[in-house]
């Protein structure tokens, strides 16, 4: 055989391999589709607001700020679309009496029934920073000094904007949050298929997440504190990463907890990341599971790299100066796995405590340095490994 005809075999099997490889994600998406989404999506309607009001339900007003693209259609405000310049918004959630701790009870039909449905009770956009600072200075108006909090969420990828409306909004009644929430919404499509598309989209969206936080972090917040999920997590370590390189730290002694819940970050990105910030003054929290599914997933379609949320070494996170809250032995409520941080929500004001109070001794080796977390809400324990 020449040198021409093993060159032309070998490219064939290379070609071969990649076919192979790619119709295995194909596979893999397909199969994943009934962890990643419900029968009908809320992409359009169900943002409409409902006049009538329900017995005991709880209103919460959320901030918005987004890179998403506005849309007309009734009751969307936001499409997964790109803007190009961030927006603002404030909406108010109605959770119903009968809530399920870590559900979203989601209308059958939308805009839903105030009684047994999350729905939104008012909605509007803000015009420009000056109107979204002012906006969230009057909800802390509206708090005690000393304890004017704020909770900044970033969702995950496959998240349309409904979807990450409740779900922030589920988190904060859940947890009895005492902060100001305002959620950070990238333009993601929603769709399975469009990974590339969310990880650009989330990419594109770290400038946007820094003015948003530096805004917030100039305000009358006493205290501002960040839960990030899935992919958010990448935009929300960038754009803290940016923060740190630019040296213009003004607030940063505002900065509370961070959470990073299922990191959707390629392990040794993470890593080059953390070295640049050195190890923080506050640590990171991660939220972590080895049976996520939709980041084994991830995986697979990064080519066999491992994920901060599944597959990241508890010591080596530590080392960096993370805290690792490991939710591998918790049941997660969707098939997935992928969102057991929202079952945290409803025992946060216990897992505060304990955070507060100290983890474990740092000198101890493996398992012996972990605090346990036993609670009944969960059905298993969770570990928590200080970090180092």
């Amino acid at each position: 055989m020449n040198l021409l005809s093993r060159r032309h075999d070998n490219c064939s099997l290379l070609i071969a391999v990649e076919l192979r490889r790619s119709f295995a994600i194909f596979v893999m998406l397909l199969a994943a589709a009934p962890l990643a989404a419900c029968a009908s999506r809320p992409e359009s309607g169900y943002l409409i607001p409902v006049a009538e009001t329900a017995i005991a339900a709880d209103d919460h007003t959320l901030l918005v700020a987004t890179t998403r693209e506005r849309d007309a259609r009734p009751g969307t405000l936001f499409n997964g679309e790109r803007a190009s310049a961030l927006d603002y918004a404030s909406i108010t959630v109605s959770i119903p009496q009968k809530h399920v701790p870590g559900n979203i009870e989601w209308p059958t039909t939308p805009p839903g029934d105030p009684t047994v449905n999350f729905v939104v009770r008012d909605e509007t956009y803000l015009d420009g920073d000056k109107a979204f600072v002012q906006a969230l200075n009057a909800q802390l108006a509206a708090r005690p000094r000393g304890n004017r909090k704020v909770l900044v969420f970033i969702h995950g990828y496959n998240t349309l904007f409904a979807e990450g409306l409740y779900r922030f909004a589920q988190v904060v009644h859940d947890s009895k949050a005492p902060g100001v929430p305002v959620l950070f919404t990238w333009a993601s499509r929603g769709k399975l298929r469009d990974y590339v598309y969310d990880t650009n989209s989330a990419t594109a969206a770290r400038d946007e997440l820094e003015h948003t936080l530096r805004l917030v972090l100039a305000s009358d917040a006493d205290q501002v504190n960040i839960l990030a999920h899935s992919m958010g997590n990448w935009v929300t370590v960038e754009a803290l990463r940016q923060i740190k390189i630019s040296g213009d730290l003004k607030h940063a002694d505002k900065v509370g907890y961070i959470f990073l819940a299922a990191p959707d970050i390629d392990l040794d990105v993470f890593k080059s990341e953390m070295r640049r910030f050195g190890k923080p003054r506050k640590p990171f929290y991660i939220v972590l599971s080895k049976d996520d599914k939709a980041l084994w997933l991830s995986k697979l379609i990064a080519g066999g790299e491992g994920r901060v949320g599944a597959d990241g070494d508890i010591a080596e996170l530590q080392a960096l100066g993370a805290t690792v809250i490991d939710l591998t032995n918790v049941k997660g409520a969707d098939s997935s796995d992928h969102d057991k941080f929202a079952q945290l929500a409803e025992v946060a004001p216990e897992l505060r405590g304990v955070l507060a109070a100290g983890i474990g001794d740092k000198s101890a080796s493996a398992d012996d340095a972990a605090t346990t977390f036993q609670n009944a809400v969960l059905g298993a324990p969770i570990k928590i490994f200080a970090g180092q």
